[in-house]
């Protein structure tokens, strides 16, 4: 525990001497500064090819019969159902499903910023060779180095001197300035995306089927619901002779060829 005795209290003439500083609004106060340049070129191509074939027979009898009394006193419901069914199907083909597909998709066209063609480096500005800068300053191709001398004009190229009239060549580096780093926000995002993006997704598919279907429904309902003294009878009798037969291939084929250049 700490002893508090020691203290002395701030006298108001030490409080009135207090100086203090109002922080900013928040509105003007900016932690995150962010800039995002996107440039986007997106090609998408599916092309989609579907070759479905079926050989089907389908057969659904159905019979209902429904009695029901409500509410009725010394009532009788009845309700039969009879079903024969005989049913044949044969099937005598062949289901044949063929996608042939051939895409030519051409993505490589497409750039955000072609950019500048780079300068000649092979010659000079205003046509001359590498070889007419080797000529002597003064004009003169042939002057020798005595001759030279005797004239005072330098000779361009001479070993241990500098050509006179040479200009500093320019690196391109620029000294970066480091006076402003604690300056400002307190994170600056600069965000410069280009991107191209080619999607190509071809897409080939066959199905071929042989089916049969057989679905006979009999049913028979009868309901007595608040009734006294009554009878509900019901029956459902079905008799199905179902004789089904495929002679046949299912056959699919999915050729597909794409000639993607991106």
């Amino acid at each position: 525990m700490s002893d508090d005795a020691g203290l002395t209290p701030l006298s108001d003439e030490e409080l009135d001497a207090q100086d203090g500083t109002a922080l900013p609004d928040k509105e003007v106060v900016s932690i995150l500064d962010l800039n995002a340049d996107l440039a986007l070129a997106i090609d998408a191509a599916a092309p989609i090819d579907l070759a479905v074939a079926a050989n089907a027979n389908v057969a659904a009898p159905i019979d209902a019969a429904v009695g029901a009394n409500v509410l009725s006193t010394g009532s009788e419901a009845q309700a039969l159902g009879d079903q024969g069914v005989m049913i044949t199907q044969g099937i005598h083909a062949d289901a044949t499903a063929n996608a042939v597909q051939d895409s030519s998709i051409d993505q490589g066209n497409d750039v955000v910023d072609a950019g500048a063609a780079a300068p000649d480096a092979g010659g000079a500005a205003d046509g001359s060779t590498a070889a007419d800068a080797g000529a002597v300053a003064s004009g003169t191709a042939d002057a020798t180095p005595t001759e030279a001398a005797t004239s005072g004009d330098p000779v361009a190229g001479a070993t241990g001197n500098p050509v006179a009239g040479a200009a500093v060549p320019d690196t391109g580096v620029e000294t970066p300035d480091t006076s402003s780093l604690l300056d400002g926000n307190l994170l600056n995002v600069n965000v410069n995306l280009d991107a191209d993006v080619d999607v190509a997704a071809p897409i080939d598919g066959a199905v071929a089927a042989n089916a049969n279907v057989a679905a006979p429904i009999d049913a028979a309902v009868a309901a007595n619901v608040g009734s006294v003294d009554s009878q509900a009878v019901s029956i459902a009798q079905q008799d199905a002779i179902i004789n089904q037969d495929i002679t046949g291939s299912a056959e699919a084929n999915a050729d597909q060829q794409s000639d993607i250049q991106q």
